[in-house]
């Protein structure tokens, strides 16, 4: 080993790792805040606006077969205005975070911040046009809420946090099953993973409950919580630059 090797400084780790490493790091807890929030917006949109997600596709493209089928009375338009509308959102939140990459704080604050004013915006129209499944109304409100969810996960899937999607926990679970000690796996990462199933069962659970007042109030929690977070995250940034 040359001196130079022996001197030398280990480069960091990337964040997401850090942030996987610790479950009470500032971006760990960001992300399960997000995940709590997933529970919420696809209560609203699965029980309020006719069987559809906007944060879960894979279920949307499910739903959208059965639809197709005309099996369950199941909607065929809703499910395209959400894929659509996410996959707009994904764009967004894919050209932001390249502009963005050099800049993690600003790219976190930009992405919550579009996705405040979007569900801010679904809340609105939610309180002022009471929307209903398969009307126009309807399907805005949707679009709104799966454009907020698809620049999230663009920005989520940018930040790479193992396990931490905040919207799909499918090889969440997997990784748990699969690494538990009882399948002889090492365990390690078994709270972070639980604790993204159970904050998104707990969201689900608080948006079923909000929704038997109407769509407005778990819309405006959802932003809320997307503003929240936000703020509380930047906050911890500059503490720690500090």
């Amino acid at each position: 080993m040359s001196s130079a090797d022996y001197f030398s400084v280990p480069a960091p780790r990337p964040l997401g790792e850090q942030a996987a490493a610790h479950l009470l790091h500032p971006l760990t807890l960001t992300l399960l805040a997000l995940t709590f929030s997933t529970g919420i917006v696809d209560a609203v949109s699965y029980l309020g606006l006719g069987h559809v997600f906007t944060a879960n596709m894979t279920g949307n493209v499910v739903l959208l077969g059965f639809g197709i089928a005309g099996a369950g009375g199941l909607q065929i338009v809703a499910p395209i205005v959400s894929m659509a509308a996410f996959a707009v959102g994904s764009g967004v939140g894919g050209a932001m975070a390249r502009r963005l990459a050099d800049r993690h704080p600003t790219h976190v604050a930009y992405a919550l911040g579009l996705e405040t004013a979007l569900l801010g915006c679904a809340a609105v129209l939610a309180a002022a046009a009471h929307p209903h499944p398969a009307t126009f109304t309807g399907d805005a409100t949707i679009a709104l809420m799966a454009a907020a969810m698809g620049i999230r996960n663009a920005t989520v899937r940018r930040l790479a946090v193992p396990d931490l999607t905040t919207t799909v926990l499918t090889m969440t679970l997997t990784a748990l099953a699969a690494e538990s000690t009882i399948a002889g796996g090492s365990g390690k990462g078994t709270l972070r993973r639980t604790s993204a199933i159970v904050a998104m069962l707990a969201g689900a659970v608080a948006g079923a409950l909000m929704l038997r007042t109407g769509l407005t109030l778990p819309l405006a929690c959802a932003a809320a919580l997307a503003l929240a977070t936000c703020v509380a995250y930047l906050s911890a940034e500059r503490r720690a630059s500090a």
